[in-house]
């Protein structure tokens, strides 16, 4: 029996490019790409060197902090080149990909009759683990701690975010051997979260889930949202997540003992002329694709995920690890003369002031990425409140993290944000204060001063 959630505050952001639903295949990528800074908090340890090769599933580096922790290529093929930065660190590993790929095949375990720390050493050992994220800290989730419960959210309510309901169609017998899986790890429930009246998702039907429908607007579709409103984070207790591709992989792990690192990927934007869904791997040549489609303009912003919460990167940038949506949207370079002073029709606000968004509340907005201000000290408005449903005071822990009063931070609940939770603070901020940069110092600060 599924348990009915519904967000009231929030705000949706409708914009031009949604991705058509269908998936071609991208052409293959020449070279792939594992970018260091999508592991936050891991400090890697080579378990091979540059021009050695190295199968699709082989591990090619481990956690410096816990050896059995392996990260693996998501390719077979020739490791052509470290990049390191300031004192040697490595940024980025390069991998020519073999025009016929190989495969390291693991012997899996019985799920059955396996028990968790079976099917722990399995995943840390075959590449598995790192999909696995925990609260607080949004890290990639500590082996040694015991769950007090798991959520998975299938429910997309960002900006054009790929909708893993068409994504994962057909992918049911893979998520139901990963959640049988992920029950052995943890005493607790295993948390799934879909749309309300929504009867196609591959989650609806799963064993072993207590399965929970959502409405409202963004951001009801974070999993912070949902462990907010379902079991929150208290001091000392941990939950473990994982988006709903991540899921599939390691069902799929599980299932085959192959790491298979496909990616259903959506590429949209208004700059894109045919947004759609692209079918590729982790790592891969964000090129292979982005030119697929085509695109409208020369100048535009190309984002490694969503509008809110990807980062910025080029059209020789790799995708992501974690990353299922490409955006890209024109570059805001331009600036309104008396903008501050006048009407406006085609620009998205939380405030009734002088923007007109809110009466055409399903109107698609072709946004660019002009902050429309600079930046300025805090301005008390209480605008933050309207859009975050969490039960915490958003201004307040920002205050907090930017001061370093770990006490406060405590208090105000940072065990249980991460930054995403705040993209749409940061986006209708009209001091133009990075949250989602002062929340992630502030959990690299508690967890380094009482983790």
């Amino acid at each position: 029996m599924s348990k009915d959630i519904r967000i009231k505050k929030g705000l949706n952001i409708n914009l031009v490019g949604a991705a058509e639903q269908t998936i071609a295949n991208a052409v293959a990528s020449n070279v792939y790409a594992l970018n260091l800074d999508d592991f936050h908090g891991i400090t890697p340890k080579m378990l091979i060197k540059e021009g050695e090769e190295i199968k699709a599933g082989e591990p090619i580096f481990y956690n410096k902090n816990n050896e059995d922790m392996h990260f693996v290529s998501p390719v077979s093929g020739e490791l052509v080149e470290i990049v390191r930065g300031a004192r040697r660190r490595i940024l980025t590993l390069k991998i020519l990909a073999d025009k016929e790929q190989q495969y390291m095949i693991n012997k899996v375990p019985d799920l059955d009759t396996a028990d968790g720390e079976a099917i722990k050493s399995y995943l840390l050992q075959c590449g598995g683990w790192p999909f696995i994220k925990q609260r607080p800290y949004d890290v990639i989730a500590d082996p040694s701690a015991t769950p007090k419960a798991i959520f998975i959210s299938a429910y997309s309510t960002a900006p054009l975010e790929a909708d893993p309901d068409f994504a994962l169609r057909g992918k049911e017998q893979e998520i139901q051997a990963a959640i049988m899986g992920l029950s052995k790890m943890t005493p607790g429930k295993i948390h799934v979260t879909v749309g309300k009246g929504n009867a196609r998702s591959p989650f609806v039907d799963l064993k072993g889930v207590e399965l929970h429908r959502i409405t409202g607007p963004h951001p009801a579709g974070l999993v912070g949202t949902q462990i907010n409103k379902i079991d929150p984070v208290n001091k000392g207790e941990v939950v473990w997540t994982l988006s709903p591709q991540d899921v599939v992989m390691l069902g799929e792990l599980l299932l085959t003992g192959k790491f298979n690192a496909e990616r259903i990927v959506a590429l949209v934007g208004s700059v894109i002329k045919a947004p759609k869904y692209y079918r590729t791997k982790i790592g891969a040549e964000i090129s292979t694709f982005l030119y697929a489609s085509g695109v409208t303009e020369d100048r535009f912003r190309l984002i490694n995920g969503d509008v809110l919460t990807g980062t910025k990167t080029n059209t020789e940038g790799y995708l992501g690890f974690y990353n299922n949506t490409v955006t890209a949207i024109p570059e805001g370079d331009d600036y309104e003369f008396f903008g501050w002073n006048k009407p406006v029709f085609d620009k998205i606000s939380s405030t009734r002031a002088l923007t007109f968004s809110w009466l055409q509340p399903k109107k698609k907005y072709d946004l660019d990425t002009n902050t429309n201000g600079e930046h300025r000290a805090f301005v008390v408005t209480g605008r933050y409140e309207e859009v975050f449903p969490m039960d915490i005071y958003p201004l307040q822990l920002l205050k907090a993290c930017m001061v370093k009063d770990l006490d406060e931070m405590e208090q105000l609940g940072l065990y249980e944000v991460a930054p995403e939770d705040f993209s749409l603070t940061e986006f209708i901020c009209i001091s133009k204060q990075p949250h989602q940069q002062i929340i992630r110092e502030g959990l690299d600060l508690l967890q380094k001063e009482l983790g």
